[in-house]
């Protein structure tokens, strides 16, 4: 078990950097909404949606509580290919990811920016895949918290 717990903490360590910028936006819907908002935003993007993960259905179905969370994991080869040339390693934090918890009167949309989780790979900050993820991630959000 303690073996379990550190590599949790080694992936955790490697997957996001402390010094991770986070992007929030706030909707003034529940999560489950927001979430299908996103979703359908993702979709319309001509984006490919990986996965959906309520972990609050998954904290339920091992009997503990826990507010309203999902996850979405999304992308598009177009812009995660030429990321993963520059540097391989960015295939740890590809495709991308927004978080939904609850938050007061709605719900907080959650995502890194992707200068910061390519900071310590060999990506220029200014890598035209990077501005267009940035672009795409918080149209994408704002269009979901509408």
């Amino acid at each position: 078990m303690r073996q379990l717990a550190l590599f949790m903490a080694l992936l955790a360590s490697v997957a996001m950097p402390a010094s991770a910028e986070l992007i929030t936006v706030k909707s003034s819907k529940p999560v489950a909404e927001t979430m299908d908002a996103l979703e359908a935003a993702v979709g319309n993007a001509g984006a490919t949606v990986f996965a959906r993960v309520d972990h609050q259905a998954g904290a339920a179905g091992v009997d503990l509580q826990m507010p309203a969370a999902q996850v979405l994991i999304f992308g598009n080869p177009k812009l995660g290919t030429p990321a993963m040339n520059a540097d391989i390693r960015a295939s740890l934090y590809l495709p991308l990811k927004v978080a939904v918890h609850e938050a007061d009167g709605g719900s907080v949309l959650v995502y890194e920016d992707p200068a910061d989780m390519f900071g310590e790979l060999n990506i220029p900050e200014d890598a035209p895949f990077v501005k267009t993820m940035q672009g795409a991630l918080g149209k994408l959000t704002g269009a979901a918290a509408k």
